[in-house]
């Protein structure tokens, strides 16, 4: 199989996709287009006609969007990474994986990826949307340890922490504190081994976006 990511250090849903197969042991080529380029269109077209990374290729198949990735990669390979085996816990991972992957549009915005800055920043310097969103993550967070305890937010690692891995790199970037009990979160996630190859990868990628640079800089 092949996978189709833009760039490391900008692509949150390509990390999602990416992520998955790594922890679930699947073995893939991954192939790597830089985001926003002249060629971009071009060069992703021939992959998918939604124009947008990540995508699955397995043979003549073309699997896009990271839900539905996971999803066919599950039917076909055992021991993937899924769902709780308990009936009550696999509805809650549902229910915060989709969450995230419909909602928090102001972070999305706010604070986009950037895994090669770190910085402090004060809640004050985002929008009201997006430290309500933030305070979001933060309990649901809080709530996964304390129903689950852990050591993920349902019990065992699930596609519910694949889908919040890039929001706890966000938070990493931009300096968000957290309740000691959600901080446990990110702390899981900067350990995974995947995840550092990731950013270690990111780091010395040579592609700039100015414009999600600039997202770096506290609002004046």
């Amino acid at each position: 199989m092949k996978l189709i990511i833009g760039n490391k250090n900008y692509s949150s849903w390509s990390l999602r996709a990416w992520l998955f197969l790594r922890q679930s042991g699947v073995e893939f080529e991954e192939i790597k287009l830089a985001l926003f380029t002249e060629q971009w269109q071009t060069e992703i077209n021939r992959y998918t006609p939604a124009g947008k990374v990540p995508v699955l290729l397995d043979g003549d198949i073309a699997i896009w969007d990271s839900l539905a990735i996971m999803e066919y990669v599950r039917e076909n390979f055992a021991d993937t990474v899924g769902w709780p085996s308990d009936r009550a816990a696999r509805a809650h991972a549902r229910s915060i994986a989709t969450e995230m992957h419909s909602g928090f549009m102001a972070i999305r915005e706010e604070l986009p990826q950037n895994l090669r800055v770190c910085q402090q920043r004060s809640l004050d310097d985002f929008s009201s949307t997006a430290q309500r969103e933030i305070a979001r993550v933060e309990r649901l967070w809080q709530d996964g340890f304390e129903r689950y305890g852990g050591p993920w937010l349902c019990g065992e690692f699930s596609i519910s922490d694949v889908m919040y891995v890039p929001v706890a790199l966000r938070f990493v970037t931009y300096g968000i504190q957290l309740e000691p009990t959600a901080q446990q979160f990110v702390t899981r996630t900067q350990a995974l081994e995947s995840v550092k190859a990731w950013c270690r990868d990111a780091a010395h990628e040579a592609e700039t976006l100015p414009f999600i640079d600039a997202a770096a800089r506290p609002y004046s």
